[in-house]
């Protein structure tokens, strides 16, 4: 929503950037931004706006914009844009490095603590309790981003064959862009034959065989196919997770994801650091490493490519009706895995309140994600209290 203090139509004074400034920011945001994308954006536009009027509130819409436009998580490219326009190709590195950076080191320190501690009955009843809370935390948000999503029965009725088709076995990559060039060819068809052939978008498949032995070069190819293939939400990074590592390679079982998941979700920074905890679980701290570059590499190649396009894509209908497809296939992904995984977080009745209540306080109060989950870790301490 446009400031009152800084209007659209006025673009701020521009002062040279430092790299100083983009790190101290950056770095503080990587350390303070719980909440999830939307709350990420949210933070950026109050610094970077407001505070510090580096940008105008439709310059920063228009990033936003190119943000959603392309793989990747949002509010990380959306760090990215930001370094990059202020000191250029320095500031694109660095703003993005410093946002992921704080997030990545307390991941591979709960990793650590996983490994060590995570089978030991303590460390059990804290997962008991968490998992639950992130099982509610994917239902709202789909729950609120389905209300915008769908824009005509068209996009509702694909996200549902979507549930189905990946619950038969659908390949993830194939389902997101098959719906999205699905939406962009009706919708051209409604507005008469193109001025431009349409180009053919194929959805790649994974070539991984089942029960593939464990290996760093496969590790890092995997979370860089995931990185350069997510479209819609960091939750849709779910399907594609469980897809390549639970399914195909069978490296994690899906109770082992959903902890790197409530992992994820606990820590503040981009969602995509899941990746951080996955990688040392598979292959310590080289696999973390790798995975982690693997995962948001891409990003930063993205947003170099498409920052001088921004202007151009936004004009086209064809991009938007592929955008909305796509992240209507996300919250048909985002639903069916949520489906799969609640099976493994579910393993009581007592886990099934926990989530119903945190499902409730997540609608009617909006709590940050990050105190439900500690919430959820207490009530699972107190349950084992209780049970003996």
């Amino acid at each position: 929503m446009p400031s009152s203090r800084n209007p659209p139509h006025s673009a701020p004074r521009r002062t040279p950037g430092s790299l100083g400034e983009v790190a101290a920011l950056f770095l503080k945001l990587g350390c303070i931004a719980f909440g999830g994308p939307a709350a990420h954006i949210a933070m950026m536009r109050l610094e970077v706006v407001e505070r510090r009027r580096w940008l105008s509130d439709q310059e920063f819409l228009d990033l936003f914009a190119a943000a959603n436009l392309i793989p990747g998580p949002s509010s990380t490219e959306m760090a990215i844009f930001l370094g990059y326009v202020r000191v250029g190709w320095p500031g694109l590195i660095l703003a993005g490095a410093l946002f992921i950076l704080p997030a990545m080191v307390m991941v591979l320190a709960f990793a650590w603590a996983y490994v060590r501690f995570g089978s030991l009955p303590q460390g059990e009843w804290v997962l008991y309790g968490i998992k639950p809370v992130i099982i509610a935390i994917i239902a709202q948000a789909l729950w609120e981003l389905s209300k915008s999503a769908f824009k005509d029965w068209l996009l509702a009725a694909l996200s549902i064959a979507i549930i189905v088709l990946y619950l038969v076995g659908g390949n993830v990559i194939a389902l997101l862009f098959g719906a999205g060039a699905l939406i962009a060819l009706v919708r051209s068809a409604r507005r008469g034959p193109p001025s431009h052939p349409a180009a053919a978008i194929l959805g790649v498949g994974s070539q991984v065989a089942l029960g593939v032995p464990f290996s760093l070069s496969t590790l890092f190819l995997t979370f860089l196919k995931i990185g350069a293939m997510t479209y819609g939400s960091g939750y849709v990074l779910l399907a594609f997770l469980r897809s390549d590592f639970v399914v195909h390679l069978h490296w994690l079982t899906d109770r082992q994801l959903i902890d790197a998941i409530a992992v994820g979700q606990f820590t503040p920074g981009p969602a995509f650091t899941t990746a951080t905890f996955i990688g040392y679980l598979t292959g310590g701290l080289r696999g973390a490493v790798l995975a982690t570059l693997g995962i948001f590499l891409p990003s930063f190649v993205f947003v170099a490519f498409v920052y001088p396009l921004i202007p151009r894509l936004r004009r086209s209908p064809t991009v938007r009706a592929f955008l909305d497809g796509v992240t209507a296939a996300a919250l048909g992904l985002m639903a069916a895995v949520t489906w799969q995984l609640g099976r493994a977080a579910f393993v009581d009745s007592a886990a099934a309140v926990i989530a119903i209540l945190a499902f409730g306080f997540l609608l009617r109060f909006r709590v940050n994600s990050a105190w439900l989950v500690v919430g959820g870790a207490l009530l699972g301490v107190a349950n084992k209290a209780i049970l003996g």
